[in-house]
């Protein structure tokens, strides 16, 4: 027997490398057709799943941005409130307790109505007290030297704190009247009357030397002394209305001057002035047409009589004047006149007050 060894082995099949099949390449139609199939559809559904996707995507960067500007806000809002109540705060205490006079706090007080007092039902601003307070003390600082943190001083503008409240408080309880009794004041009539204090020289004869005038004397500007002239007017015009006895004494004297009676004896029989009553009313001395001794509208007046020629009833604010010139040369005349004064207007406002008293806010 032959050996294993011995014995041919298996017959191995030669290695045969297979070819692929041939493929045939799509035609460039079909290839563009099977990539459009794989494009997804747009509709309406598909758009919004995509911006429901993008927005999600998003939210988380949007929504740390809005929380960021909540706080921006909260905190913005929160500073201004801080800022306001300590505003107010350091106001009040100025105002109220320390009643500071600075140029600062008088702005405030021109645009924030802090209230002074009340008197009845009409509030008082502090501004108004104020504007009082300061052109006293203005005047006494630059034109008398006052010293107002010395003991005199101190003393002094104690006083002129008092003064001015007073002033205010009248003021109220005057524009309360003028509103009853259906009392006002034009422009037109402080336009006059401006115009007739400065045709006299009674605050400089031009723009310039007036409005150095009012700074120097009072710190005031044109419109602050319009704003005093209007008061003062008002005061006049309301005791005009309402003390009808003295209206009605000036109207009976001249209705006898008319019928011929004898100006000199009539003013030693009803005149009030007592320095020239018992001369028949004649002024002691000769009178000029910027004369300081007499009203701006009573020296008008005098100025436009000829000799011998007797006014009709002249109203000064406080009195009401007849008055007659005797004889003149131009520049300076002497004249006679037959005074009624005036009741005073707290006549008219202490009634008022007692009804409906005042309540101040500072202590003086």
């Amino acid at each position: 027997m032959p050996s294993r060894q011995g014995r041919p082995g298996k017959l191995r099949r030669p290695s045969v490398k297979l070819k692929r099949p041939f493929k045939r390449a799509k035609p460039a139609e079909e290839r563009v057709t099977e990539a459009l199939s794989n494009v997804p559809r747009i509709t309406s559904d598909t758009v919004e799943e995509h911006r429901e996707e993008v927005l999600s995507t998003a939210r988380k960067y949007i929504y740390p941005l809005q929380h960021s500007k909540r706080h921006v806000v909260r905190n913005s809002i929160l500073i201004l409130l801080a800022v306001l109540i300590a505003f107010f705060v350091y106001c009040g205490l100025a105002l109220y307790k320390f009643q500071s006079t600075s140029g600062f706090i008088y702005g405030v007080t021109r645009v924030v109505p802090f209230p002074v007092a009340k008197a009845g039902h009409n509030w008082i601003s502090y501004e108004s007290y104020l504007f009082e307070l300061r052109r006293d003390m203005h005047y006494y600082q630059t034109q008398q030297r006052a010293d107002f943190s010395s003991r005199d001083g101190k003393a002094q503008l104690k006083r002129l704190k008092q003064q001015a409240m007073n002033d205010v408080v009248q003021d109220a309880y005057v524009k309360q009247l003028a509103t009853e009794n259906h009392v006002s004041v034009s422009q037109q009539s402080v336009n006059n009357e401006v115009s007739l204090l400065r045709s006299q020289n009674r605050l400089g004869n031009n723009d310039h030397v007036f409005k150095e005038v009012l700074n120097e004397f009072w710190g005031w500007s044109e419109s602050d002394f319009e704003r005093e002239l209007r008061l003062q007017l008002l005061q006049r015009a309301v005791v005009a209305k309402l003390d009808t006895s003295t209206n009605q004494r000036a109207q009976t004297a001249l209705q006898r001057l008319e019928a011929g009676a004898d100006f000199g004896k009539l003013a030693k029989q009803v005149s009030d002035d007592a320095a020239t009553k018992a001369g028949g009313g004649q002024y002691p001395k000769a009178i000029t047409v910027n004369d300081r001794s007499l009203s701006p509208v009573l020296s008008a007046e005098l100025f436009r009589l000829k000799p011998g020629q007797t006014s009709d009833i002249i109203n000064t604010g406080y009195t009401l004047e007849i008055v007659k010139v005797l004889d003149s040369n131009g520049s300076s005349l002497h004249a006679a006149h037959i005074q009624f004064t005036y009741q005073p207007i707290t006549t008219y406002t202490k009634p008022l007050q007692a009804k409906e008293p005042v309540h101040e806010y500072i202590k003086l």
